[in-house]
């Protein structure tokens, strides 16, 4: 079974193996954005620094950033977010997610919260 951890900025980070995670949004996060109108995702095989920017988030609100405490190289992208990009709103930790990032060592769980953030 996968462990679960969060950002402060209510991103959500599923650890699937010990150096891969799907990485999305919150039900929290999600809420608070409104309606998504668009996701724009990394392509496979492109490789990410500690706190970069990985993938934006853009809603009838505001526009979100997607950045992670660790770095490496995504491995999957959810394409159906193309089309479909309510499924962030719909269904956040599951149809929702945006990619699949593989590091090259044990993820680094440190600097991520075990439990989801307060409002």
């Amino acid at each position: 079974m996968s462990e679960v951890f969060f950002t402060e900025e209510h991103d959500f980070i599923e650890v699937l193996a010990a150096n891969k995670a799907r990485v999305g949004l919150t039900a929290f996060a999600a809420e608070q954005l409104g309606d998504v109108v668009h996701v724009e995702l990394p392509e496979v095989d492109d490789e990410f620094d500690a706190d970069e920017e990985i993938a934006t988030v853009e809603s009838v609100k505001s526009v979100s950033e997607v950045a992670l405490p660790f770095g490496g190289k995504i491995v999957a992208i959810n394409e159906e977010l193309e089309d479909a990009p309510e499924l962030v709103n719909e269904d956040p930790r599951g149809k929702g997610w945006f990619f699949e990032i593989e590091t090259s060592e044990d993820i680094d769980t440190s600097a991520l919260l075990a439990e989801e953030p307060a409002e």
